[in-house]
């Protein structure tokens, strides 16, 4: 007869916790962003409308008690557009008010002057709290600002104005303007509309060269990028922009425009004289580029006098450098002859070959003689280098270049003088 070994006792599962399903956790989850915004509006409630140093008072008391980091997203889409958002840019609809606090309740038309009262206090709660920067600029700016379009023309007049107002106070980084390139909202003229408004607050305060700064170190290289496809040319932005009254905007695009034109000329150049292509087939292809891209010809001649410059073999004898340098100018005035329009293009020219010496010390002394033959081939009036000489010079040295051409502006005066006393 076998002996019955005793059972075992079961395993006891007191003191355990037992881990919940994922689907219940992330079930419950979903639901816990109202739990932090009702908590939050017992904060805001008490301030009394329009008292923005007790809002921020009491925001930065409330991320001592609530999970601020954790619900980031949800703390700002509350105090920007008033309340949750889900996926598709509709308020989450279980019947909350609108957040005693939000960019929304400013008066309308919206004013920048308003709105920074509310951006004031989100810079003190982000000053307090440093680590909700981050999750302003990478997500939840970007994730309101991909639904613009589902708010009334007015709060979405808040809404760009209050991110122009973000990025200018470095409360946000340019970066997030690039969800606005989204197909649905380029071909409406809804980004062109908010970029727009987000560069009229950035401006109030900062100069364009700032917004420029800005603008590249967020990535935003191209402006036609928020134009409707069919509107992405130079022009169209050019003449949008100062039809709304922010004209710098304009014409730091076009200088942009002319440094790509500009590059390309004098690349281009280079390898035209290197071939050595006869003066009259390189004005040709100068006059192309110039119809592709119009530029002014201040800006265009001096691009030739650098891509010709940049042409030329320098490796000549030290003593021999200065009389190199005249032939080369000799040989290329043909090129830049037809270019020299008028007394402003003449002034820029005299200005660029300044440079030029002044950076390259060994032609510095060849300036006055360089000068010479380019009026002794039509390329420079008298009165553009008597110009130049009393007021037009470039500051990189003046001095020497000024004494240098003293004996030339005095030989022309006197030409001048002459010639007017025959007229008589």
């Amino acid at each position: 007869m076998s002996s019955q070994q005793p059972t075992a006792a079961k395993p006891s599962l007191q003191g355990v916790r037992i881990k919940a399903r994922k689907g219940a956790v992330k079930a419950h989850a979903k639901h816990e962003p109202t739990i932090f915004r009702d908590q939050l509006y017992k904060h805001l409630e008490t301030v009394p409308e329009g008292d923005f140093d007790s809002f921020a008072t009491k925001l930065v008391q409330a991320g001592s008690t609530l999970e601020f980091l954790k619900y980031a997203d949800a703390l700002f889409e509350i105090l920007l557009v008033g309340g949750l958002i889900q996926p598709g840019g509709s308020y989450i609809d279980d019947g909350a008010p609108v957040s005693p606090f939000t960019i929304f309740n400013a008066k309308e038309p919206a004013e920048v002057e308003d709105l920074k009262k509310y951006i004031e206090v989100l810079n003190k709660l982000i000053r307090r709290y440093k680590y909700l920067q981050k999750p302003l600029e990478e997500s939840a700016l970007p994730g309101l600002l991909q639904y613009i379009h589902r708010w009334s023309p007015a709060q979405k007049d808040k809404l760009a104005l209050a991110t122009g107002l973000l990025i200018s106070q470095g409360l946000a980084n340019a970066a997030c303007l690039s969800s606005l390139t989204k197909d649905h909202l380029v071909k409406d003229y809804v980004s062109i509309s908010v970029i727009t408004l987000v560069f009229r607050a950035y401006l109030v305060d900062q100069s364009m060269d700032h917004l420029a700064g800005t603008l590249k170190r967020g990535g935003i290289k191209d402006l036609l990028a928020f134009f409707p496809p069919n509107k992405r040319t130079s022009k169209e932005l050019e003449e949008h922009f100062k039809k709304a009254g922010l004209t710098p905007v304009a014409e730091w695009w076009a200088k942009k425009q002319y440094a790509v034109v500009k590059e390309g000329i004098v690349k281009d150049l280079q390898e035209l004289c290197e071939r050595e292509e006869p003066p009259e087939q390189i004005v040709v292809a100068i006059k192309a580029r110039q119809e592709e891209t119009p530029i002014p010809e201040s800006e265009l001649v001096q691009c030739i006098w650098q891509g010709l410059m940049a042409s030329v073999d320098w490796s000549a004898r030290p003593d021999q450098i200065e009389g190199l340098a005249l032939r080369e100018v000799g040989k290329y005035t043909p090129i830049l002859q037809p270019f020299c329009n008028g007394a402003k293009t003449e002034v820029a020219l005299i200005n660029v070959v300044q440079v030029y010496c002044y950076e390259d010390t060994r032609i510095i002394k060849a300036f006055p003689q360089i000068l010479k033959v380019l009026y002794n081939k039509d390329c420079i009036s008298d009165q553009a280098i008597i110009y130049w000489h009393q007021k037009g010079s470039k500051p990189q040295g003046r001095q020497h270049f000024l004494k240098s051409t003293e004996t030339l502006v005095k030989f022309l005066q006197e030409q001048e003088d002459d010639s007017d006393e025959e007229e008589e």
